[in-house]
């Protein structure tokens, strides 16, 4: 019974169903957000066969909280088809979410945003709003059941500010709902009555409050201090952690860690539903210190957050007795004890001097003295100082990323409006002369290059996971690794020592989803570390692995990538550099199978070649990959000495001739290359290898057959065959006289 003319039929399969239930009922065209922008719309369905008109709701498909155990069961004081909102008490309202950069520690919470918004709108609208802080009584002592707690800041740089107070008679239960109405807008989930108050002030003062159990301090003394390298300590979540000498912790009179100062709480001292008396805890924390530890133990709890930006010291005390105010109405609660409040080095206000022409310089406005003046106390910044250039400026202590007078020229800025700024139509700019090589350009220049030649450029990540570098086995030494202690990926916790290891992963990827067929490249670094001194160097990366073609009706076998596919890529790209002269060196190592280096005196340019077999093979890849890699630096500062020029084609024919010699195994083409170029370098324009012939029959053992095609062109006149005979005689005899090679006839 839905409260319509006929009951309607709803299957329901939660185990708590039972007859003369009052339910939550979603009907069809219901919209229901289960997810964070996710929502789905009830229809009209069938189920197991039979007609359902709708969903009988568990809490957490309404939103009204986590829990997915069963359906909702309500009180039957409620006649059927009374709206959800008016049985909730829910008020329709707007939750505004705001883009905070880190920067923002004075808008971490209700009130500094609330102190924002009225500056904006008293300057760019010119309304009259206020600005209204919460009543705040202050605490006020019960003279009975009085408790007594010692308190000592033995770490006052860690910790500026502590204060606190005893609380007893405390009723641990359900918060009323428009405590856990205001709690769940902001996504927080209500816990009970003593921790959403604590929540609550969070959010509102932007204070973090820790709630102690009176009865588990020991000794009824707190110590704000730190504890020796290695020292344990029981989180709330029950995992023991391994403490820095520089945690600041929150101790008991035996020095035992109750608490991670302004991070975590611990399990000894928390707060459970038991719990009649409390020690309320509101401090000010280092950010360098709160940061340190949050990172180092990968805590990012919502008071690490605010502390780490830099919370509001001057508020701890207003922030305590705005909790004590709720812990007293809510809770049945007395004070137990007077307000201790350890400031020994007030934290006063930041004196910053501007200078009205610079105000205007940096915005690029013509702001009146007047108008920066309404600005700067629309902020609530006091001024004193003031003369025709300048003015001092007050800044509160809230803001603690305003520290100089650039910081308050922003500050200006943002409020005034950058939309506001006008922008002339006319965009002045000088030409400047530039003759060495643009960094940006060129990488641009390759770029395009590569992508013509059918490559895809990638974009790896800088950090690799030191497990996938175990499984390669590349043997890498660990003090030669930079290690990164990455709190929001743990396992990405090594900066790449070799470009090579996130492509295979990129490879693997790929092939995984059917995409075998790969040519990749890479702009990026590699990092290694020697002793105390980190080192990045640039490169230039190509992977090619597969086939080099698709498939086709027309070809008859797949065209599989080799050494010399890569090798092509790499001269293109050499080509176009200019980059013509360099040592050629075979290479294997842990990376490559077979190899080449490209060097220039002592630089390198280039390495490339085959990927160890047993590389791809741990990493789980199939195909056969070919990788190279170019020193971007040294590749930049050669191409800058290879000047491209044009060479005309020559009106006279180019004759070929072929040579077939048999030589041994270990002798390159390269140095046959050499040395046949170099016998008339004028008339000799083309050297190439186009065919290998091994069998040891014929050959003999460790011999091989290098059939070579040789192009001359005279650009004078047509060469003879006489003029074209001797030249070859002269190869012929050159070739022979420096390598021990016969010709095949």
């Amino acid at each position: 019974d839905i409260g319509a003319e006929s009951p309607v039929q709803i299957v329901c399969g939660a185990p708590n169903v039972a007859v003369g239930q009052k339910v939550p009922v979603a009907t069809i065209g219901t919209t229901l957000y289960t997810k964070e922008d996710e929502s789905w719309t009830i229809k009209k369905g069938k189920i197991r066969g039979e007609v359902s008109m709708g969903m009988i709701c568990a809490e957490d498909e309404i939103g009204l909280g986590h829990s997915h155990d069963g359906i909702m069961v309500l009180d039957k004081d409620f006649p059927a088809g009374t709206p959800a909102r008016e049985v909730f008490e829910l008020n329709e309202d707007v939750v505004f979410d705001i883009g905070l950069t880190p920067n923002r520690s004075d808008a971490t919470c209700h009130m500094g945003v609330a102190q924002d918004f009225v500056a904006a709108m008293k300057v760019q609208h010119q309304s009259d709003v206020q600005f209204i802080k919460p009543t705040i009584n202050p605490i006020v002592k019960s003279a009975e059941n009085a408790l007594a707690i010692d308190v000592q800041v033995l770490d006052a740089e860690a910790c500026p500010r502590y204060a606190g107070v005893c609380i007893n008679n405390i009723k641990v239960g359900p918060s009323p709902d428009w405590l856990r109405n205001a709690l769940q807008a902001v996504g927080v989930r209500s816990i009970n009555n003593l921790v959403d108050i604590t929540n609550y002030v969070l959010h509102e003062f932007g204070q973090p409050l820790h709630a102690f159990d009176y009865e588990k301090i020991k000794g009824k003394a707190i110590k704000v201090q730190t504890l020796a390298e290695g020292s344990t300590f029981l989180s709330l979540d029950e995992k023991e952690r391994t403490l820095k000498a520089t945690d600041l912790m929150i101790c008991d009179a035996n020095d035992k860690g109750m608490c991670i100062g302004g991070v975590f709480g611990g399990l000894d001292s928390g707060v459970t539903e038991q719990t009649t008396s409390i020690f309320l805890e509101s401090a000010h924390f280092s950010p360098i210190s709160v940061r340190n530890t949050s990172t180092h133990h990968n805590l990012r709890t919502d008071a690490a957050k605010v502390f780490e930006k830099g919370s509001d010291p001057s508020i701890c005390v207003d922030a305590l007795n705005r909790a004590v105010d709720l812990i007293v109405e809510l809770c049945g609660a007395t004070v137990a004890s007077d307000v201790i409040d350890i400031y020994p080095e007030e934290v006063k206000p930041k004196q910053i001097a501007i200078n009205y022409n610079r105000v205007n310089s940096l915005i690029g406005a013509n702001l009146s003295i007047e108008n920066i003046h309404h600005i700067l106390t629309s902020m609530g910044m006091e001024l004193s100082n003031e003369t025709e250039h300048s003015v001092t400026v007050a800044v509160p202590t809230n803001k603690f990323d305003v520290l100089r007078e650039v910081d308050v020229i922003e500050e200006i800025l943002r409020i005034y409006g950058y939309n506001n700024i006008v922008f002339e139509e006319r965009i002045n700019a000088a030409l400047s002369y530039y003759t060495g090589v643009d960094k940006n350009q060129f990488r641009n220049m390759v770029a395009d290059l590569l992508a013509a030649n059918g490559c895809k450029e990638m974009m790896g990540l800088s950090l690799v996971r030191s497990t996938f570098l175990e499984k390669l086995n590349l043997g890498y030494e660990e003090n030669s690794l930079v290690y990164i202690n990455n709190t929001s990926t743990p396992d990405l916790d090594v900066m790449r020592p070799n470009m090579l290891i996130n492509t295979l992963e990129t490879v693997l990827y790929n092939q995984n989803r059917q995409s075998s067929d790969i040519r990749l490249f890479e702009f990026g670094k590699e990092y290694a570390k020697d002793g105390e001194k980190n080192s990045e160097v640039e490169k230039l990366t190509i992977t090619i692995s597969g086939s080099n073609t698709p498939e086709s009706w027309l070809a008859t076998g797949r065209n599989v990538t080799n050494f010399h596919s890569l090798k092509s890529l790499v001269h293109t790209v050499l080509t176009k550099v200019g980059i013509q002269q360099y040592q050629e060196n075979t290479v294997e190592d842990k990376y490559f199978e077979i190899g080449l280096q490209y060097t220039k005196g002592p630089k390198e340019i280039v390495t490339f070649g085959k990927v160890q077999t047993d590389v791809i093979t741990a990493a789980g890849i199939k195909e056969e990959v070919y990788f190279a890699s170019f020193d971007v630096d040294n590749l930049i500062k050669m191409s800058t000495k290879g000047k491209s020029k044009y060479d005309p084609i020559s009106v006279y024919p180019v004759v070929r001739r072929d040579l077939a010699f048999v030589l041994n195994q270990e002798v390159k083409f390269a140095e046959i290359k050499k040395i046949i170029s170099n016998t008339d370098k004028k008339r000799i324009k083309d050297v190439n290898l186009f065919d290998v012939y091994e069998n040891e029959e014929q050959l003999g053992v460790n011999k091989k057959s290098y059939a070579i095609s040789i192009k001359l062109e005279d650009k004078t006149k047509t060469l003879v065959d006489k003029e074209v005979d001797n030249i070859i005689n002269k190869v012929i005899k050159s070739v022979q006289h420096k390598l021990d090679v016969q010709i095949r006839k």
